[in-house]
């Protein structure tokens, strides 16, 4: 699993983030163009991928899954280490047994495949040497997060995957979160020019191998545009036909924010979100790999509503909930680590065979405290809540703020409003003030 550090605007785990004195007139954006038809978004999530110990078996069972939650794609990351571990010695034949298996069980299915290739074999990886020294063909290494010494052998393995299975592939995937700051995923200096270095180099040679295949670049972490500035400042345009991110904390805001350095920079690719979700390890756990803990229910929830917001936007070409089947350490499957089947399932199901279905309203109560009021509810996930109290039709207050784990909040109003005379409408900034749900006091 990749580990999730996120940067967008604020990020606060209680109710109140932000309080602003406002002029008149601010207010959300709502989303030009919605999309009208789910033709346009592939809906799917990640299943098991290549790595030192794939079986057959399991991709049976995975494609069989996915078919079962009416998935129109799938997302699966190989590993190139375990594909090639040794040069000059041609791949592996049960890693080549295993992709030709998922990928013949996935057309059979009626599924495309966005395939992720990641992980340097030891032979080719930049790591240090005293972490060469510890490599091992066959074996997970660290060595394996650094990005190869030259671009030369990974271009090759590219080109070759895209001549073998580009007409199952909904698209190939330049590596994998190349601004995780953990060292996990690409490790070493020079983060953006090594990273650009690589796109620029397989762009060409997957379109040379497969001309209609479609390239993704980024598979971003990070929403605040920082890293994606810096690849376009080293040459990534023109290089890719869509921005894989994978965004796990407000993930709507996320798409947004992105989107919109996107537009500042002239780049109009569509937006591929092929990692995002909730893990369903409360009250077991609070937090699991960075992300917190919610109840099967609330992650059944969120996946309805998030890929309902999706499905109405024409920027966003596809989203693969992470993922298939929890294991002994995380909880972010739609079926439990013995295959059992959790609410997930049948939500997710539900939600890419009817994607424009209804979206949870918010809820809002109003009660008085002394000499102040609090305003509390519930709203659908995935983004910045916005509350604005008026007395009259002047508006006198504006609050910004998140909801908690459960998508509950609780807000104190300020006292100098008074506790009467009073009316509070809140909505999701993503839904915009047309979806705002109002009490008065």
């Amino acid at each position: 699993m990749n580990s999730r550090l996120h940067t967008t605007a604020l990020t606060v785990a209680g109710a109140l983030a932000l309080a602003i004195a406002l002029a008149p007139g601010a207010g959300a954006r709502t989303h030009a163009g919605a999309r009208t038809s789910s033709a346009g978004l592939l809906g799917g999530l990640n299943v098991v991928g290549l790595g030192y110990d794939s079986s057959p078996s399991e991709a049976d069972h995975s494609i069989a899954v996915a078919k079962a939650v009416h998935a129109r794609v799938v997302r699966v990351e190989i590993a190139w280490a375990a594909l090639e571990p040794r040069e000059g010695q041609g791949l592996d034949p049960r890693a080549l047994a295993f992709t030709d298996r998922l990928m013949s069980d996935a057309e059979a299915a009626g599924i495309k495949v966005i395939m992720t290739v990641e992980r340097t074999p030891c032979w080719a990886s930049s790591a240090p040497a005293k972490l060469l020294r510890e490599c091992r063909p066959g074996v997970a290494s660290a060595a394996n997060a650094y990005p190869p010494r030259t671009t030369a052998p990974y271009t090759s393995i590219v080109a070759y995957l895209a001549r073998r299975y580009g007409k199952g592939l909904a698209a190939l995937e330049v590596w994998s979160e190349p601004d995780q700051v953990n060292e996990a995923y690409f490790a070493g200096p020079e983060k953006p020019a090594r990273y650009a270095a690589l796109l620029r180099a397989a762009y060409p040679a997957i379109k040379q191998a497969d001309p209609s295949l479609t390239v993704l670049g980024g598979s971003l972490t990070g929403s605040n545009g920082r890293f994606l500035k810096a690849l376009y400042a080293a040459g990534i345009k023109g290089y890719y036909d869509g921005l894989s991110v994978h965004y796990y904390n407000l993930t709507l805001a996320s798409v947004r924010s992105i989107h919109e350095v996107q537009i500042a920079n002239g780049d109009n690719t569509p937006l591929w979100l092929d990692e995002f979700g909730w893990t369903s390890c409360w009250p077991r756990q609070r937090i699991q790999e960075e992300q917190g803990c919610v109840t099967p229910a609330t992650q059944a929830l969120n996946l309805t509503n998030t890929f309902r917001a999706l499905a109405r936007v024409p920027w966003i070409a596809a989203a693969t909930v992470y993922k298939l089947e929890d294991s002994s350490d995380e909880d972010f499957g739609v079926l439990s680590e013995f295959g059992q089947r959790k609410p997930a399932f049948a939500a997710l199901a539900k939600a890419l065979s009817s994607p424009f279905g209804a979206i949870s309203a918010v809820s809002l109560a109003l009660h008085r405290v002394g000499s102040h009021v609090v305003a509390s509810g519930s709203g659908p996930v995935g983004d910045f809540m916005q509350l604005e109290v008026f007395a009259g039709s002047t508006l006198r207050y504006r609050v910004l703020f998140t909801l908690n784990r459960f998508n509950r909040f609780s807000v104190p109003l300020p006292a100098a409003l008074g506790s009467s005379g009073l009316r509070v409408r809140v909505f999701q900034y993503w839904m915009g003030p047309g979806h705002a749900t109002q009490q008065s006091i």
